[in-house]
């Protein structure tokens, strides 16, 4: 069902650029539904405020922002909310209109609404609930404007909430006159310490208050809150009530302050239609031409999205509160917040490079802002909160990618120290990397997607180092950015786990796991932006790269391992509804084969992009999923940023013209142009005959026109895209690493001694060794043939080549502590498996980091197995080790219950240990559980049994899911 906004947008076609109105083009509704987790409700560009309805009062995945489609009941209205974020924040100070004053309490002032009396459009929401109170809402950049119009009544009420959705760690409500009411909140969810100010202004006086107190926190200097309140108002002229919201971030003056310069009037309609002015200005810098209305919505609703995030940080006066909690003055810039880089360095910010440079220029300088408060670059960051959310550093890209376009105003010199620094983080095991050349599922979770990350990463920095003329500083990041060379492994074609010097196996290339980053094999394979020629070349020449590209789009697209809803949009393995993915249709371009990204670019367009609810295919994610059909509906997109051009796709529209911030303008036209697919037969720029799937960004920013021949098939004579110099190309062309060697051995030796045996892809590399635990140089010991070890040992191994030398490879065997042999009962999850039945007796611990795969986990299910220790002896201990993280399902047992026997038949109970800690206690943690009253037993067999926690109960995010149990080791002494 497609909603009412500005229905007649549905009637119109191609309309002359000079008269046209963009916003009346915009449909809000578009991704609120499916897995989009956009909302509905008023903001203007960057706005710092986002007024919206929230249909959830929990953080559950579909409801992140606040509104999903499906929901029949409006809780209320709030000022802030998240644009297709995979995680919960926001939702701040809501209000919500009731007939009934005494509901104002525990929800129960929430009404139901329908679809038909519901309305929205760019700046603009209205909905008439069923309590019969007409809503509507529009904004400035940090004002919210609401009119309610209530039926025939004396009164009118409305219920304020400042408990809604996040934990509330502190509020405030104070009224100031009948017309004036402030207050604050600080909340924890995503963001840990999230600070919003607020003034409400009021076009009548308050008759009548009810206030809602409540304490927020045990101990005993902790007071009463006003939490809430019921405010009425005189209705007797059924005229509507007007409220006017100011916030900030900073304090109750800086919302006054910004409420008295955005917010000087009571006209709603003057705000609503202020606020439709500055979407038709945002959206005024891309026009395109199409006779397919739907297509300029879907456009322009796709722009308006990215457009929504990054939000405004600052007041009026530029005081913004920063990464170290405390109040700033900005000067020369204008602070952002809500940094989704992980998704968003791949397409957001390279638009705004085109048609955003001045506010890239803020958004640079919010960063070297950011790193001076805190010491660190934004990885995800959100109201002056770090979340460590997702992974690499790819503030340092979106830094890159300015620098490398000219891109000026800020210190380039302390940006790059800054993009130094974090290069040299101390977490997720950054130094390892820096050390090794790549990440073993031993030192991280997801260690193949941060190697090949951070890879990147790395040589957007050398790109900088060049720039300015630091040459060590170039070769030391350059050679790093080759990382991805060690982890691809050549005999399977793929980016592949290592683990304990060798290859993780089994292998499943369509497995999720804990080893990539919401993906699996096959959907990080392809991730290598900055060195496309060196992957074609590991994986056998174009013929096997396109061979491999084939295989990928054409692949059963069922996934194994974990379930993971941001794998979306499936056309074989490739996923467009998360970013891994998003510049891969684009890589035949790289090896000559121009028809086939021109085909699937437009499948994707066409098919995971519509008018509806549902119309996006995975998380919008800031802005990420809109701005690839931004760019690629305009013919073109960026696969390597930091190296500044474009590759071309498939042109959607007839006509597009970019509207340049230095007043020149950038004209892509089709000739022959059909509503159907087609293929560019060939193309001019500037009337001269190119032929090139390369633009490059000087030649958009100078402004130009490209044109494009269009044809109904494809024609094998077409010279578009085809020789090495009209084709696009990533190469690192410097010194190019050796790959480090395969240690091929046992973790664990049992009885007998175990075989290595040490290898490497590349033939002509002589391989040096050690086996105790010192450095290889050319006097150890050469590698020839395997070897045997039948004890605990460390073995480390170089590959030599040209007077190079890798990295070095290091693999620990460890002597196995005993002879016992277990056998389990239960059926543990593939993916966490410890390393098999004898990882729970070798003697070796996990830690907390259980998503390295040394924990054995089971889901639904109590874990009962049997330890035989091959002889009657005399039994004084036995414990077992289990890890609670409950945000990820894994909660400690109810308790564990320990019996021997001598024979293996007769068992009696040794000991029965309760869990004591509680299952909604979130922190990371580790127990272990032994019975210290038990005595001196002799026992051969010993049984051990933990039960389940069970369904997972409805305060959890993953209500109805089944428990985990993870054990790690069992000791008996």
């Amino acid at each position: 069902m497609k909603h009412l906004f500005l229905i007649f947008a549905f009637l119109l076609t191609t309309t002359s650029f000079a008269q046209t109105k963009y916003a009346q083009y915009v449909n809000p509704f578009i991704g609120t539904g499916g897995t989009g987790h956009t909302f509905p409700g008023a903001v203007v560009p960057f706005g710092m405020v986002q007024l919206s309805p929230d249909t959830r009062i929990d953080g559950s995945w579909e409801g992140c922002g606040g509104y999903y489609n499906p929901d029949t009941v409006i809780y209320g209205f709030t000022h802030t909310h998240l644009s297709g974020t995979g995680c919960s924040d926001y939702g701040d100070v809501l209000i919500m209109p009731i007939i009934n004053s005494n509901n104002y309490k525990n929800k129960t002032y929430s009404s139901k609404y329908s679809h038909l009396k519901e309305k929205a459009s760019a700046g603009f929401y209205q909905v008439k609930l069923e309590n019969t109170i007409d809503v509507k809402l529009t904004a400035t950049q940090r004002v919210g404007i609401h009119q309610y119009t209530f039926p025939k009544m004396d009164t009118a009420s409305i219920v304020i909430d400042l408990l809604h959705r996040d934990k509330t760690l502190n509020c405030s409500f104070t009224i100031v006159d009948s017309v004036t009411v402030i207050g604050s909140r600080v909340s924890e969810a995503w963001a840990t310490e999230q600070y919003i100010y607020f003034i409400m202004k009021f076009n009548k006086p308050i008759i009548s208050k009810k206030l809602n107190f409540q304490t927020l926190s045990k101990g005993p200097a902790e007071k009463e809150k006003t939490v809430g309140a019921c405010l009425q108002f005189d209705n007797r002229d059924n005229s509507p009530l007007l409220i006017k919201v100011g916030i900030s971030q900073t304090s109750t003056d800086g919302a006054k302050l910004n409420l008295e310069t955005e917010a000087t009037h009571w006209d709603f309609e003057k705000y609503k239609q202020a606020a439709e002015a500055q979407w038709d200005k945002e959206l005024s810098k891309i026009d395109i031409e199409t006779a397919d209305a739907e297509k300029k919505i879907i456009f322009y609703t796709a722009l308006y999205h990215c457009f929504t995030h990054p939000s405004l940080a600052g007041d009026v006066d530029g005081k913004y509160r920063g990464r170290d909690l405390k109040i700033h003055q900005a000067n020369g810039f204008v602070p952002y917040t809500v940094f989704s880089l992980w998704d968003t360095f791949r397409g957001l910010h390279p638009l705004f490079t085109i048609i955003e440079q001045k506010r890239t220029t803020d958004i640079l300088n919010t960063f070297l802002q950011q790193h001076k408060e805190s010491g660190r670059l934004p990885m995800w960051e959100l109201s002056g909160n770090e979340t460590n959310c997702m992974i690499g550093f790819h503030s340092v890209s979106v830094i890159a990618d300015a620098m490398t376009k000219n891109i000026s105003g800020y210190d380039k010199n302390a940006i790059y120290n800054a993009m130094c620094a974090a290069a040299s983080y101390t977490n997720w095991s950054i130094p390892k990397f820096n050390q090794d050349y790549f990440l073993q599922l031993d030192d991280e979770s997801e260690s193949v997607s941060k190697t090949l990350e951070y890879a990147y990463d790395n040589w957007c920095i050398a790109q900088i180092a060049k720039k300015l003329n630091k040459p060590k500083d170039y070769e030391m990041y350059i050679n790093r950015a080759q990382a991805y060379k060690n982890v691809f492994d050549k005999k399977t074609g793929f980016m592949r786990p290592r683990k304990n010097g060798n290859w993780l196996s089994p292998f499943e290339p369509r497995e999720v796991n804990n080893h990539y980053t919401e993906a699996n094999s096959w959907q990080y394979t392809f991730f290598t932006p900055q060195d496309i020629t060196g992957l074609i070349n590991l994986m056998g020449g174009e013929k096997q790269f396109e061979k491999k590209l084939d295989e990928l789009f054409s692949a059963n697209s069922a996934t194994e391992g974990r379930t993971q809803a941001d794998i979306t949009g499936l056309i074989g393995q490739y996923a467009h509804g998360n970013e891994p993915s998003h510049h891969m249709a684009y890589l035949y371009n790289y090896i000559g084969k121009p028809t086939k990204t021109q085909e699937k670019v437009y499948q994707i367009l066409t098919e995971f992009y519509k008018n509806d609810p549902d119309g996006l295919i995975g998380n919008e994610d800031c802005g990420q999923m809109s701005a690839w059909y931004v760019l690629s509906s305009m013919g073109f997109y960026q696969v390597c940023p930091g190296k500044p051009e474009y590759t071309i796709g498939s042109p959607l529209f007839d006509e597009v013209v970019i509207h340049l911030e230095n007043g020149k303008t950038f004209e892509i036209k089709k000739q022959n142009p059909a509503q159907k697919f087609q293929y560019i037969q060939s193309s001019t720029f500037n009337g001269k005959p190119s032929n090139s799937s390369v633009i490059s960004h000087t030649n958009i920013i100078n402004g130009g026109k490209l044109e494009f021949v269009m044809s109904d098939k494809a024609d094998d004579k077409s010279l578009f895209g085809r020789s090495n110099l009209l084709r696009p190309q990533t190469k690192i062309s410097d010194k190019s690493i050796v790959q480090s060697p395969i240690i091929n051995g046992p973790t664990k030796i049992t009885e007998t001694e175990k075989t290595v045996s040490i290898e490497h892809p590349d033939s002509k590399t002589i391989i040096y060794y050690t086996i105790d635990g010192t450095e290889p140089n050319v006097q150890s010991k050469k590698y020839t043939s395997s070897f045997t070890c039948d004890s605990s040992t460390t073995i480390k191994a170089k590959a030599f080549l040209n007077n190079q030398a890798s990295t070095t490879t290091t693999a620990h065997l460890y002597k196995k502590p005993n002879n016992w042999k277990i056998t389990i009962l239960s059926k543990y999850t593939k993916q966490y498996d410890a390393g098999g039945d004898d990882g729970l007796l070798d003697g070796q611990h996990g830690t907390t980091n259980w998503r390295s795969g040394s924990w054995q986990g089971y889901q639904g299910q109590d874990f009962n197995c049997i330890v035989d220790l091959g002889k009657i002896m005399p039994v004084k201990y036995i414990n077992s080790s289990y890890l609670q993280d409950t945000r990820s399902w894994i909660i400690y047992p109810k308790k564990v219950e320990y019996q021997i026997s001598e024979d293996g038949i007769n068992y009696t109970t040794y000991g029965s240990i309760e869990n004591g800690v509680a299952a909604d206690d979130y922190n990371l943690q580790m127990r272990t559980f032994y019975n210290s009253d038990a005595k001196m037993t002799n026992a051969r067999f010993i049984k051990i049994k933990a039960t389940n926690f069970g369904v997972l109960p409805d305060w959890h995010q993953g209500k109805g899911g089944d428990a985990f149990i993870f054990i790690d080791e069992i000791e008996v002494r």
